[in-house]
Formats: structure tokens, sequence, C-alpha cells
């Protein structure tokens, strides 16, 4: 098994869940549906509900009119607008990043969920408790002013824990700790130092913003994330020592075994698919019993079943789970997320997505007009989102700023621009009825042309001159037949954000490192750690209910089917810094992809 941390290695991380935060967003522009059964609806699907719809039977990618049936009167809102989800998540993202020291703070591309590396300020209240008198700590916020902070009892664990302790939280005494394993005690205190901090910022997100949260403490972003999951909602929940035992199971193992392999974060869907069938494969050993048997047919194996299987380890993991293009090591990685082993750092976050996406699903797209249609349509989304994203009010104080722009209407600038222009589809087949939803894409790229940011045009224009010059020619190279293709899904994003020089203290122009960075030296397993997911619309289509790769609104609880099950890498690029042509497979870095396209016209 991978070792784990040193006790000076561990990290104290905060991982942070908005509860329902999509109908949330509703219940915070009108108070009164907080009581209300609340349904979200893109197309015709219940894309999320509230607690109290929930309660009443409703669930999420149910049809409208089933959920008219099961609850008569659930408030049904429309969800396609996303522009309001993400303006509500990056502004609560950038609440919390400002109580963190360092900023430690990573947010899930557009998602629901925020990692906290606290460690530092933990380090710091901690080594400023006084031993004699633990029930009247206080915890500074600011290293710089110390009366800014909040009081607490540091004897105590605040909120729910793993094991669950007494009701009132109460923590081993001081003379306990001190007769307990060193390591142990020094983790304890400051998992409760952390639980107190956790209780603060989800109190000042409920009253500043209005928002409720669901936080799990533990010393890695798995541990955490697992941990947060076990109290929902509006609760927390830290994961105890011993996180290390030599004599019985430690806490984290006997956290970690109950789960359902499908549930561990950085097992996705091919290597938990991978573990059951081979279960299955092998059948059961002669000497289990009726409980150490895995339910495979219904995907029910649970960690306790993997760890305990005979022979298990790194060794038999890489044999199952390795094989072309799985990353190497595999089965240790594997062997130590089983075991709770998590060394993946909280990534900060930046200011700036890597790229931006939108897509949408269709029931039937087999007409060049509807095609056009659909193209204007997502190419105006993509735009609306560039000056959202990519834009900035103009600092007119500045010397060589112009202070004549009148206030009601400040002028902005363009904080990044997005080099590459990529157009995506996934066309319908035969046995469509059949096939995965996550089939194969075929992609093209071209460079953005320069027009889309002229800030002074309107977006709608702007979409319809992108889709006559760029997008159709993409769409034709990629279907050069004239009929008899059926789309289901399209996808037009901009990647390759380069900082817009001098517009930022922070900026440094284009990093020419990244300009020749290769893809493929890109991990592309599976297990990863998280880096910044792409930030995507994604709509679901008309005929049928269907959950896309990229679903904006799905809530990460990462424990059924229908969730994002896992912290699997996107199958779409990330700020990629050449691309491969599609004609000859070369890979053309960006600033000579339109040369080497006039080179293949010519050639024709």
């Amino acid at each position: 098994m991978a070792a784990a941390p040193s006790r000076d290695d561990r990290r104290i991380i905060l991982h942070l869940d908005y509860d329902c935060f999509y109908a949330a967003v509703f219940e915070v522009e009108q108070p009164v549906l907080k009581t209300l059964p609340l349904a979200v609806q893109q197309k015709q699907i219940v894309v999320t509900c509230n607690y109290e719809a929930r309660r009443r039977g409703l669930r999420k990618l149910q049809l409208i009119r089933e959920a008219r049936q099961i609850c008569p009167d659930v408030v049904i809102v429309l969800g396609e607008d996303l522009t309001k989800f993400r303006d509500v998540s990056k502004e609560l993202f950038l609440y919390l990043r400002s109580f963190v020291w360092g900023g430690n703070v990573e947010r899930l591309g557009f998602d629901e969920q925020v990692f906290l590396d606290v460690t530092e300020m933990i380090s710091y209240n901690v080594d400023l408790l006084n031993r004699h008198d633990l029930e009247h700590a206080f915890f500074h916020l600011d290293r710089q002013e110390p009366t800014v902070g909040f009081a607490y009892d540091a004897t105590r664990v605040e909120g729910s824990t793993y094991p669950a302790g007494p009701p009132t939280g109460a923590a081993p005494s001081p003379a306990a700790d001190s007769a307990a394993d060193p390591d142990e005690a020094w983790l304890r205190t400051r998992l409760r130092v952390a639980s107190h901090l956790a209780g603060f910022l989800r109190r000042q997100l409920e009253h500043h913003k209005g928002y409720t949260a669901t936080v799990g403490i533990a010393t890695s972003k798995l541990l955490a994330k697992l941990a947060g999951s076990t109290h929902k909602p509006n609760n927390q929940t830290t994961l105890l020592p011993p996180y290390v035992s030599r004599v019985s199971p430690s806490n984290v193992t006997a956290f970690l075994d109950a789960h359902p392999i499908r549930q561990i974060p950085g097992l996705g869907s091919k290597l938990t698919g991978k573990l059951t069938r081979y279960l299955a494969d092998v059948g059961a050993p002669a000497d289990a019993d009726a409980d150490g048997v895995p339910d495979t047919a219904q995907d029910q194996a649970t960690v306790r079943d993997i760890r305990q299987w005979p022979n298990m380890g790194p060794a038999l993991l890489d044999r199952i789970l390795g094989g072309p293009g799985a990353p190497r090591g595999i089965g240790a990685r594997v062997w130590g997320l089983l075991h709770g082993v998590d060394n993946s750092e909280v990534a900060q976050t930046g200011d700036l997505p890597t790229q931006i996406s939108i897509e949408d699903s269709y029931g039937r797209l087999d007409s060049l007009e509807g095609v056009r249609r659909a193209l204007a349509s997502l190419a105006a989304s993509l735009l609306r989102r560039m000056r959202t994203d990519l834009t900035d009010k103009e600092d007119t104080n500045t010397a060589g700023g112009s202070a004549k722009a009148p206030e009601s209407q400040p002028r902005r600038r363009w904080l990044a621009h997005p080099r590459t222009l990529r157009l995506s589809t996934r066309p319908r087949t035969a046995n469509d009825s059949t096939q995965s939803y996550h089939g194969s894409r075929i992609s093209r790229s071209a460079p953005v042309p320069s027009y889309v940011f002229h800030l002074d045009e309107s977006v709608d224009a702007l979409a319809e001159r992108l889709v006559q010059d760029a997008l159709l020619g993409m769409f034709r190279r990629l279907h050069p037949e004239k009929s008899g293709w059926n789309l289901r899904l399209m996808n037009v994003a901009v990647t390759n954000m380069v900082d817009a020089a001098g517009d930022r203290k922070q900026s440094s122009g284009r990093d020419i490192g990244k300009m020749f960075q290769s893809q493929g030296s890109r991990c592309t397993g599976e297990v990863s750690e998280l880096g910044e997911t792409p930030l995507v619309e994604s709509h679901l289509g008309d005929s049928q209910p269907v959950v896309t790769g990229h679903d904006v609104i799905r809530e990460s609880q990462h424990g059924g089917p229908g969730e994002d099950a896992g912290w699997e890498e996107s199958d779409e690029e990330e700020g990629m810094a050449s691309d491969a042509c599609a004609v000859c497979g070369i890979l053309i870095p960006h600033f000579a992809r339109e040369a080497h396209e006039v080179y293949h016209a010519v050639a024709d």
C-alpha cells in the first residue's frame, strides 16, 4: 500500500458542497420558495430539485409530466439560461477565497463544489492555543489584525464526526490527548480547530449570501469529499483519527470500506467497470461468506470487497486495470485510493477559465438550415459567456485612462483572448438506441476571428457573422456530405487563453513554453489529480431524458447513476497549445494553423 503522509506533510482540507445549489439560486431570489417543493426544468426534464421536493418523491432526470403527477403542487422554474448560476457560483467562490490565506481554493469547474486548503490557517491558530484555557479560544482570521476572528471552544468538535461521538461533540480532554499517541493527538487538535473554521464559513455563507452548505473536514481531498457526503444537508463531518493503526482497522479504513467503489473519487466509470467485471468473471472465492461477495450484477461492489479479495494488491490491480493507454503505476495508485491515500494538492483556481464551451443535444438534427440555427444559438451563448468571464470594467482612474466615459456605461476591457475556436459534433448512428451517450466526437479547430472581441457590436450580429465566416465552413469539413447525417450533439468552444498583455498586474504576455507544450504530455488515464474543469454549458435534448458528459445542472453527490462518479478527466481538451490537422494528422501550433490550412487548400 502507498505510504500515508508523515505528520509534517498532512494537510487540512475542507470540501464544501452547496446544498441544492441550482434550486437555491431561485430560493435566494424568492425566499418564499424555500418552503415549497421546487424543481428546475431544462427542456422537458427535472434536472434538479430542492430537498422539500425530494421529500415528496421527486428526483432528478424525471420527466416534467411525471413530476407533476407525483407532486401536483410542485413549483417548476426554467433553468435553460445558465448565466445566473455561473455568476452566483463565481461570486460565492470569490467570497470563500477571501477568507483563505494564500488563496488555496479550488473550484471544480462550473460545479457547486469547492476545496479549501486551510493548513496554514490551522497551524497558525493551533500554535496560539492556550492549553490551559481551551474553552475560550479565539480563531484569528488575519495575522495582521488580531481582533479579526471569532471565539470558539477548542475542547469540542463542531458538527458531526466519524466515528460518531457524544451528542455534545465533546473531544478527548487535554489530559487524554497528552496520553495518546503524539501524532494522533496533534492531528486531532488540528481537525478540531478546523471544524470550527468550517462552521464559521458555513454561517457566514448563509448569513451574508443566503446559501447553506455541507462540509467535510479531513487531511486529503478524497477523504474530505467523502466525509462531507456523510451528513446532508446543511451539516459538516470531521473524519477523526486514528488515520493509521497497526492493531485494528483505522478510522479511515473503516470509513472507506462501506463505500461502493463507484463513489470513490479518482475511480471513474471505466475503472470501476473493469473491477466489477473482474469480480464477476473470476467468481466468489470458495471460502468467502455471503457478505464478502460483491453484488456485481447491481454494481454494488464495495471498497471492502476489493480490498479483501484474495491476492488483491497493486500487482493484481495493474493486471486488471492496465493495458494500452493506462497510466504507469495505476495499480499502486488505485490501491492507495482504496486505503484513503491521496496526495493530490488543492490547485488554485485562477480568475479566468482555461476554456469556455457551449453545447446542446438534439433529438434530430439533419438539415443544414437546422444546423445553421443551432450554431447561431450556440455562438451567441458562447460570445455572451466570453464577455462575462473574460472582460472586466476598465479602470478609468489610472494615468492614461479615459475619465470621460459615463459612469452608467463603464467601458470594458478584455482580460484574456482565446486563440482557438473549436467545433465538435457527435453524429447519431444506426444503432444509436443502444449506444452509450459518451460516444466519439469529431472536432475541427480554427483561429478565433479578431472581430469577436469588438465589444461595441451586438452579440447576435457577431454570432451570425461567426457562423457564416467560420463555423459553417468548419461544419462542412467535418461533414462533407450534403445530407444523410443526423447529429445528436454539437459543441462550440474557445480555448488557449492568453492574458491580454499589460492589462493585469500578473500579465506577462504570451507563455512561449506553453505554446509548444505537447498534448501527449497530458495524462490520459482516469486517475488524475483534479485540475481545473472546463467551463461547459450543456442542455438536454428534446426527445428523451439523456445526461450529457458536461451537464452543468448536475449535483455532484458522486453516488449514483447519472452523477459524476469520480474525478475523471473531461473528454474536452484543456488549454492545448497545438491541434492535430484534420487532413494530415500533424500537430500544428496555433500560430501556424491558418497557413497550414492554406497549404491544403492549394494542394487540393
